[in-house]
């Protein structure tokens, strides 16, 4: 059974000065990770520049992204910009990666929204070659989206043979690449192929289990390395009005993603999910949910199990 780990994604700060302090007060409340998500549009650091921030400001808290969208950089560059991160952190940084999928960033940034099948394709591919250039000695690679030709690139990473690989989403294609290649899977809501939002007729406690089972069931052998997690869209004493991005919220009331009730009610619901479901890896999704969770965090934190 793996201990709970925590984070908390961090989307801006007024300044510098305010970054650090809010990176410190995570480490100080007793969070595992820092998450920067990866998006062109809306008021979010650019994810690079604000871990490297974060990691400067603290000792133990780790950094990483939720998640680095595939479509924006060529993986050569991406492994690159980790490497050297990596490095720099003394082994903190958790790299998570998807496909892209908001269609507001690709239409302001010029770029084609293509099919969810193309994107993780590429996104399979991007893996393979993060992986490669991750690894000791030159690296080639021919795939339909990516060539790389005898490139070996300085620095490697500190964590070997890479830095944990975080991929997830809900549908069953980037799940059954998760649950292939990644080290943590990270559970959520199908979007819709037009990159409009989440698809809500993929709530509720039948479709997050049945997650849990195509995950189970594509890992195979590599399901007992797997670190399973989920982001928590709602905390609190108050009823759950919004979940991610205008979801209906009272479809994941039963799942994790919801944390309702007293202190008391989230450790006993988060110790469920760990102890039947396997699910030990719970990420805060807004800061405004982070007073409620704290003193969560803090019990939990104390025995990490």
């Amino acid at each position: 059974m793996r201990p709970f780990r925590f984070g908390a994604v961090v989307r801006e700060a007024e300044s510098g000065k305010a970054w650090a302090e809010k990176a410190r007060r995570l480490e100080g409340a007793g969070f595992d990770v820092l998450l920067v998500p990866d998006h062109l549009v809306g008021p979010r650091f650019g994810p690079i520049a604000a871990l490297t921030a974060a990691a400067c400001a603290t000792d133990r808290l780790r950094v990483g992204t939720l998640v680095f969208a595939n479509d924006f950089r060529h993986p050569a560059v991406l492994a690159k910009e980790a490497a050297t991160l990596d490095l720099l952190s003394g082994g903190r940084l958790e790299v998570g990666i998807g496909t892209g999928w908001m269609a507001g960033d690709y239409a302001g940034g010029g770029m084609a929204l293509e099919a969810p099948g193309v994107r993780v394709e590429r996104l399979r591919e991007a893996v393979a070659v993060l992986k490669g250039l991750w690894g000791d000695g030159a690296f080639d690679f021919r795939g339909d989206h990516y060539r790389i030709d005898g490139l070996d690139q300085q620095p490697k990473p500190v964590q070997r043979p890479h830095p944990p690989l975080v991929l997830g989403g809900g549908g069953p294609r980037v799940l059954r690449l998760a649950a292939e290649q990644a080290d943590v899977v990270n559970i959520g809501m199908r979007v819709r192929p037009d990159g409009s939002g989440p698809d809500t007729r993929d709530g509720g406690l039948e479709a997050f289990l049945g997650k849990l089972r195509h995950v189970r069931a594509a890992a195979g052998d590599r399901y007992a390395r797997l670190e399973l997690g989920t982001s928590v869209v709602q905390a609190g004493r108050r009823k759950a009005e919004e979940a991610w991005s205008a979801a209906d919220s009272s479809s994941l009331d039963e799942t994790p993603q919801v944390l309702l009730g007293t202190q008391r009610e989230m450790v006993d619901k988060l110790r469920y999910w760990r102890d039947e479901h396997d699910i030990s890896y719970f990420v805060v999704h807004h800061e405004r949910d982070l007073p409620a969770l704290v003193p969560v965090v803090a019990e939990l934190a104390t025995a990490r199990g």
